[in-house]
C-alpha cells in the first residue's frame, strides 16, 4: 500500500478544510469533510481593547492564534485605528503561542519577542514567558475561541495584571446534519480514518453524538476500527477525556505532518486492521 491508497479519511477542519482535503488527496486518500467548528466574531469586544492598546496600557500582549491576531488588526483597520494599534503593538513585548499568530503579525511588521517551542501548548508558552518579568505588569491575553483558564491563572499567579479579550467564539455549525451523517458512517464502519486538528473538534463531535444517543458507540468504533490521528497533545487529551486513545500524533503539530504521519501509520500497519 502506498500512502493512504484510497482510504476514506474524515476531516473536521473548518477554516482550512480545502487545504487539508488537498493534502489527503496528495497522499492518496479520499477526504470526507464535515466541519465541526464555527468561528463567530465577537466584534463588540474589539473597540475597547484597541482603545486600551493605543493608550499604552499594556506592557505585554499575548496572542494564542492567528485568527485572533488577524481579527484584531482587520477590525482596527475598519475602525480607522490600524496605525495606532500597530504603533502600540510595536512598542510592547509580544508573545505568540505558535507560528500562525507570529505570521499574522509579521505581515504587519510587528516583531514577536517570545516564541515557544513545539508543540506550542500552554506549557511551552509559559516556559517561554519565564524570561519575561510579569510581576506588576499589565498583560493583555488575546484568547482563542474560548478562555484558556489555565494560562490566565498561571499569569495571574506570576503577578501579571491581566486583561483578557476573546475576539471570537467557537460554536457548533448551524447545520449539524453533516456531523450527524459522519457519526453514523463512523459507527457503520464506512470511514477508515479521522483527523482532528483542534481540541474543540473532538468535543463538538462527541457533543453531537451525545445528542444522537451514540456517544458510546462512537467511542468504541474510534478505538476498535477507525484510525485516529490528532495534531498534538492537547487534542489527544481532549479525545482521551472521551475515552478514545489516538493512534497517530505527528512529530510537528501541523496539517502536512499530521497527514504524512497518518499515511506512515497506514503503511506500517497494513494488514493488521
Amino acid at each position: 500500500m502506498s500512502g493512504l491508497s484510497g482510504l476514506r479519511v474524515a476531516l473536521l477542519e473548518s477554516r482550512l478544510s480545502g487545504e487539508l482535503a488537498e493534502i489527503v488527496r496528495r497522499f492518496g486518500g479520499a477526504p470526507i469533510a464535515a466541519p465541526a467548528v464555527r468561528e463567530v466574531p465577537r466584534l463588540e469586544t474589539i473597540p475597547p481593547f484597541i482603545d486600551a492598546l493605543i493608550s499604552g496600557r499594556f506592557s505585554v500582549v499575548i496572542f494564542l492564534t492567528g485568527v485572533g491576531a488577524t481579527t484584531l488588526l482587520e477590525e482596527a483597520k475598519r475602525l480607522g485605528s490600524l496605525d495606532g494599534a500597530l504603533a502600540a503593538l510595536r512598542a510592547t513585548t509580544i508573545a505568540c503561542r505558535g507560528p500562525k499568530p507570529s505570521a499574522a503579525l509579521r505581515r504587519y511588521e510587528v516583531p514577536v519577542h517570545v516564541k515557544p517551542v513545539e508543540p506550542y501548548t500552554t506549557t511551552e508558552l509559559l516556559d517561554a514567558l519565564g524570561r519575561i518579568e510579569l510581576d506588576g505588569k499589565a498583560v493583555a491575553l488575546v484568547h482563542y475561541g474560548e478562555p484558556n483558564q489555565a494560562l490566565a491563572d498561571a499569569l495571574k499567579a506570576r503577578g501579571a495584571k491581566l486583561d483578557e479579550c476573546a475576539l471570537y467564539e467557537w460554536m457548533l455549525p448551524e447545520d449539524h446534519a453533516p456531523l450527524g451523517a459522519l457519526i453514523h458512517d463512523l459507527i457503520d464502519k464506512r470511514v477508515d480514518a479521522i483527523a482532528f486538528t483542534s481540541q474543540v473538534q473532538c468535543r463538538h463531535l462527541f457533543e453531537v453524538a451525545a445528542k444522537l444517543g451514540t456517544a458510546e458507540a462512537l467511542a468504541r468504533v474510534l478505538n476498535d476500527h477507525t484510525i485516529v490521528a490528532v495534531i498534538g497533545p492537547v487534542c489527544a487529551a481532549a479525545l482521551r477525556a472521551q475515552g478514545v486513545t489516538p493512534d497517530v500524533i505527528p512529530a510537528h503539530p501541523k496539517m502536512g505532518p499530521l497527514i504524512a504521519a497518518l499515511a506512515d501509520y497506514v503503511e506500517a500497519s497494513h494488514g493488521r486492521r
